[in-house]
């Protein structure tokens, strides 16, 4: 579905990623791990168009997303719950739910789309009319992701969804990934929590200072001691 290759991405003069290559097929769920300041966020960038790839291929099922301008990658399938959440936190959750089906297919399906993420998550139906950015943390993510989800997205990337959340919380987030991935949706995921991560999707790519430096199933690198010693602490 998802294909780079030879993929590099600048800041200027300054190299964030070198000669990137990863797949994703249908119905995966795959992550991104690695330290802080890897380059994981940039990577998601690029595959969404918010960074333009310097060089290299970039193909979402077949069609090259280094020739689509950004606002147009989402009609291609590709929804991004960015870092941080990015809400519009003087806006209902109902109005930033609608933000996400702003495109005009989203739109006629809106009521269905609704209705799809409020029974995914019964609380945003409670707040719908509450300011987002009065929400807590773990409601503010699921606005987030609920808010990528009205498009109908094809491959829904997830940027850190963990972040800043309390441990009670960061279990419920990585729950709500799992329940995305049985609703049948391909998932991008870059996450410094390896440990919990691992235990959701199939597969991994370890990013490093801008390069890839391992791949292989969850389960291969959950037992990998390198990584286990380096990342995990155990």
């Amino acid at each position: 579905m998802l294909k780079l290759q030879a993929v590099n991405a600048y800041y200027g003069s300054f190299q964030a990623l070198f000669d990137i290559n990863l797949a994703v097929e249908q119905g995966e769920a795959v992550a991104v791990i690695g330290p802080n300041g890897a380059g994981k966020t940039t990577l998601l960038r690029v595959i969404s168009g918010l960074v333009r790839a310097g060089d290299g291929t970039l193909t979402m099922e077949g069609k090259n997303l280094r020739a689509v301008p950004p606002h147009s990658i989402i009609d291609l399938g590709v929804a991004h719950v960015p870092e941080n959440r990015r809400l519009f936190p003087r806006m209902t959750v109902e109005d930033n739910l609608k933000i996400g089906a702003f495109t005009p297919s989203a739109r006629k399906q809106f009521r269905e789309r609704l209705k799809f993420v409020y029974e995914l998550f019964p609380i945003l139906a409670e707040r719908c009319a509450q300011f987002a950015g009065t929400l807590s943390g773990g409601e503010q993510q699921m606005c987030a992701i609920a808010r990528a989800l009205m498009s109908n997205p094809k491959m829904l990337l997830m940027d850190e969804p963990s972040a800043g959340l309390a441990p009670v919380i960061v279990q419920q987030v990585f729950e709500l990934v799992r329940q995305i991935r049985q609703k049948g949706f391909t998932v991008l995921i870059v996450e410094q929590n390896i440990q919990q991560v691992l235990k959701v999707v199939d597969r991994a790519y370890l990013l490093e200072v801008g390069s890839i430096k391992a791949s292989g199933s969850a389960s291969e690198l959950l037992g990998s001691e390198e990584i286990r010693k380096a990342y995990i602490g155990v």
